[in-house]
């Protein structure tokens, strides 16, 4: 059976609520909902572009660390409060995966867990074999 590994933030949210920022089971990597908080602080506040592209940077760093490429990424969720702005999203994951596509969800959601928060984004991954 493949070992699993947990990759951690160092939030405090990760033992309160009980989770990883992502998880690798042999070649699968699950990263968590990610938003555009820096420890407390919130990047990018009413700018839907700049918290989409500050979060696939943290998406990055936690597939890196699980040792996987923004490449092994197979599929995006992406929960935005205001779909009218999807384009500015659009354009984020964009500047990351459009030679990459992979499958990916948008839907508009109520809110996330803070009221600032524009876009939470999950990423599932498989490792492939990397030419060196």
């Amino acid at each position: 059976m493949p070992k699993r590994i947990n990759i951690s933030s160092g939030a405090v949210w990760e033992d309160n609520v009980g989770y990883s920022r992502a998880v690798r089971i042999g070649n699968i990597i699950e990263v968590s909902g990610t938003t555009s908080v820096d420890g407390d602080i919130l990047i990018g506040k009413d700018d839907l572009y700049a918290q989409t592209k500050f979060i696939l940077l943290k998406v990055e760093k936690a597939l890196q660390e699980a040792g996987a490429q923004m490449t092994d990424v197979v599929r995006t969720r992406m929960y935005v409060t205001d779909i009218s702005k999807w384009e500015e999203a659009g354009k984020a994951h964009a500047e990351f995966f459009k030679g990459i596509k992979p499958a990916t969800t948008m839907v508009e959601v109520s809110r996330l867990i803070q009221p600032d928060l524009l876009i939470e984004i999950e990423v599932s991954a498989v490792i492939q074999s990397h030419p060196n």
